[in-house]
């Protein structure tokens, strides 16, 4: 079985399928739609024991989640409404469940991929190392 440990470093997201409809059904404005589309974020994974700190760095600006596997904690989105996720570790997966979806953060190979499913859109974005 993989540890998550393998998550912890610095990846540069390449390839992010549909986007759009994914910040469409979560209520994202269309200005942010428009400026997040161009926009190809930098992810840096800190892990300590069951803690772990999330960096997003793009050019609109860095947001930093930290949270502990297993406890509900509150997260804000790029146009600063927040929400309140529950992440699990299972099968060497990270799982983040919200009210308005669930996120799977996988390792493929040399990729990371996450999958983000709201509603019936799925938003699949693929990293590798940095």
């Amino acid at each position: 079985m993989t540890s998550s440990m393998d998550f912890c470093g610095t990846w540069k997201v390449y390839s992010e399928e549909n986007l759009e409809g994914f910040l469409k059904v979560m209520g994202a404005p269309e200005m942010i739609i428009k400026m997040r589309k161009d926009v190809k974020p930098v992810l840096v994974i800190e892990r300590k024991g069951s803690d772990f700190t999330y960096t997003m760095k793009t050019p609109l600006g860095t947001r930093v989640h930290s949270f502990r596997l297993g406890k509900e904690s509150e997260m804000t989105v790029a146009d600063g409404r927040k929400f309140k996720c529950t992440v699990r570790e299972k099968n060497g997966k990270l799982i983040a469940e919200a009210e308005k979806f669930t996120a799977v953060r996988e390792l493929q190979g040399d990729d990371m991929v996450e999958t983000i499913t709201a509603g019936d859109v799925n938003f699949i974005c693929r990293s590798k190392r940095a």
